[in-house]
């Protein structure tokens, strides 16, 4: 695995939102995420988000964590903002280090592989820390995503 560390610049994305926890989308009856992309998706708000910044990649956003990947967290579907519109709900990614974790394929497949991909490296390597402030997804084509973890 090719792992990189990126530093970046806080930014807003807009879109829109739910509250789970991994326990509850391993299970169909109380998964979240999917029905919410679903809805991103079908409804086209990728285009149709106001104030979407020129070029902005469709982003997943995990913010608002109640302690570590075991508690409740936000997931945010939207585009990045230069001014978050109303009717929407929106969340600022935090500045800082982040490690960068790339995939290729078919969605979701591809994503929540990646994810599995670093809850390992997280167990393998506990002296890196993760802040679990905010983390996210940029799809950055079709079957094209990057996965950043926020790390200390």
């Amino acid at each position: 695995m090719d792992l990189k560390r990126q530093q970046i610049e806080s930014f807003t994305v807009s879109g829109l939102r739910v509250r789970t926890t991994n326990d509850a989308e391993h299970k169909p009856e109380s998964a979240k995420i999917g029905p919410m992309w679903g809805s991103f998706f079908s409804k086209g708000l990728a285009d149709e988000i106001p104030g979407k910044q020129s070029g902005s990649p469709v982003y997943g956003v995990y913010s608002n964590y109640e302690s570590d990947a075991s508690g409740r967290f936000d997931v945010t579907a939207g585009v990045a903002v230069s001014q978050p519109p109303a009717g929407f709900e929106s969340v600022a990614i935090d500045g800082g280090d982040y490690l960068v974790f790339e995939a290729q394929g078919a969605m979701p497949d591809a994503v929540i592989s990646t994810w599995g991909t670093v809850w390992s490296f997280f167990e393998a390597n506990p002296q890196i820390k993760r802040r679990f402030a905010t983390d996210f997804e940029a799809y950055t084509g079709p079957e094209s995503v990057s996965v950043y973890i926020g790390v200390h």
